[in-house]
């Protein structure tokens, strides 16, 4: 297995910044297995009618209907947030232009294939955004053939017929970029830190590569604990919010109104919250107070995709650093594509499908440019770089042994003190309630051993560090003992839930905290042998 062609690691790499595409993924597997599922049940003849059926009739199938949801918000998220961090940290630089590329095509090709998602399900939010979607391609050069293309005929069946095709193809369509994506990273490696590669090109050389830890096993555990994770968050989030009365509707797992019925006169335009930014857009005026056309925002929308994949020719500086002189432009640019991505979405969400006019926009809009603009330029690089020894440390050990303030202390010891009431109740009364205390409680015990320090003290060194690690790596075995009993209860426990009726959701959660406590029981594995752990 070591001889698997997969990128090694160093030490100081176990850190979840460095693995957010593995995140991505692991969202992207949960999407295509609970899709395939999701497939043999619907049929696009009477699209609400089957959600209905879905979420009431079939076996879990409002576990899997809300999950398959929000696994598609969450893989959102994570795409933005993994593009963003490889963004400022100079991630499309040479050698990795076509992984960057990749990067780019993938994060279209996702909300291509949410938006569809999203409109499957048949709701009036659905509609409503399928109006928008068929206004935007039909503005576009030869747009009557597009809508055609996409949206079929103009009858329900066709409509949705077309739809789920179009979801299932651009599934595919991502799942095989992510392999072209997925090959050239190993080939690559991880980006290294700043501290260790400040310029281009960030890569390792044979002999360092050679000295880092294999894929297998440490890397594949490591991977799995947060996949695991990923899992869990999956389910639990969305049907925890189903069973929360008065979400707003951009939130809540459960389908809007029938677009047939009366209800759906009273609910606003909201489009899925990943496009509230873009719609917002479609609402702004011009100076002569005039609206943009769908084909401007098209533009405006072609403009920013180009700039993302001309990126890495636009940006031929060999520092990395974001605030070296060379990237402040692109900084600064990258600030406000983050800033706008957040306000208009607010604004969109506070203010759906109200015209704004050009004064108005400036207003909200500048300041922020402005600000962002002083302070990218005004920051300097830091000056002092490490030096080669201790950059050596850093890929040996990771992060350095840090004391624990007194306060910390203090929180550590009251909640292993409520730990213990909280299991005690919660092995003999299962409880969802209970099940999700002692989960948070335990991810705090085991932040609050690993803030101090992520690796063990080597034998021979001074006897109190050395029994601070020794402390530390017990604690860690009774958490991961601790873990899998909890799994296990739960696990026993989740079968004794109606599998249809909104009480079946809690089987989602169950599900949902023994992916959570199994991936922290990995983690927590990862640590005890060798010596580190996510943070």
């Amino acid at each position: 297995m070591e001889d698997l062609p997969f990128f090694r690691t160093p030490d100081y790499m176990y850190h979840v910044g460095y693995w957010l595409g593995s995140l991505v993924a692991a969202a992207f597997a949960y999407e295509v297995v609970s899709g395939l599922m999701l497939l043999l049940y619907y049929y696009p003849e009477s699209p609400y009618d089957q959600t209905l059926y879905i979420m009431d009739k079939v076996p879990y199938g409002s576990v899997l209907l809300f999950s398959h949801l929000y696994g598609a918000y969450i893989m959102i998220f994570l795409v933005y947030v993994h593009m963003f961090r490889n963004y400022f940290v100079g991630a499309y630089k040479r050698p990795r232009e076509i992984l960057w590329i990749l990067g780019v095509i993938l994060l279209a090709l996702t909300l291509g294939a949410s938006f569809v998602g999203y409109s499957l399900i048949g709701d009036v939010l659905g509609v409503d955004a399928l109006g928008v979607g068929k206004g935007l391609v039909g503005a576009l050069p030869g747009g009557n053939v597009l809508v055609s293309l996409f949206f079929g005929n103009g009858t329900t069946q066709d409509l949705f017929t077309r739809l789920l095709a179009w979801h299932i193809i651009l599934v595919a369509l991502i799942g095989f970029f992510f392999a072209i994506h997925f090959f050239l990273a190993e080939h690559y490696g991880i980006m290294p830190s700043l501290k260790v590669r400040p310029k281009v090109p960030a890569i390792y050389t044979k002999e360092e590569w050679s000295k880092f830890n294999p894929w297998w096993p440490r890397n594949f555990v490591y991977m799995m604990s947060l996949v695991l994770m990923t899992w869990g968050i999956i389910l639990v989030i969305p049907d925890l919010l189903a069973n929360i009365n008065g979400l707003p509707l951009v939130l809540n797992p459960h389908p809007a109104p029938s677009p047939t019925s009366p209800a759906a006169s009273t609910v606003p335009p909201y489009p899925p919250w990943f496009f509230l930014f873009f719609y917002k857009l479609v609402d702004f005026l011009l100076p002569n107070g005039s609206s943009l056309t769908l084909l401007q925002d098209d533009a405006i929308a072609m403009i920013v995709l180009a700039y993302l994949v001309l990126l890495p020719f636009l940006d031929r500086s060999t520092d990395l650093n974001p605030l070296s002189r060379g990237r402040k432009v692109f900084t600064w640019i990258g600030v406000m594509f983050v800033v706008y991505l957040v306000q208009l979405s607010v604004w969109g969400f506070m203010a759906p499908g109200v015209p704004e006019p050009f004064p108005v926009q400036v207003m909200v809009l500048l300041p922020p440019a402005v600000v962002s603009a002083l302070g990218v330029w005004t920051m300097k690089p830091e000056g002092v770089k490490p030096s080669s020894s201790r950059v050596r440390s850093d890929e040996r050990k990771g992060i350095s042994m840090r004391s624990v303030v007194p306060l910390w202390a203090l929180a550590v010891s009251a909640a292993a003190v409520t730990l213990a009431g909280t299991v005690g109740d919660f092995l003999s009364s299962p409880t969802i309630l209970g099940a999700v205390l002692t989960v948070g409680l335990l991810a705090f015990l085991s932040l609050a051993f690993r803030r101090s320090g992520s690796a063990p003290a080597p034998a021979g060194g001074d006897e109190k560090v050395v029994g601070r690690a020794a402390w530390k790596l017990n604690l860690a075995e009774g958490l991961m003992a601790v873990l899998f009993s909890l799994s296990v209860v739960l696990a026993f426990q989740m079968w004794t839930i109606p599998p249809i009726g909104p009480a079946s959701t809690y089987f989602g959660i169950d599900l949902g905290l023994i992916f959570l406590m199994l991936g922290e029981g990995l983690s927590l594995y990862h640590y005890v042998v060798y010596g580190g752990g996510p943070s």
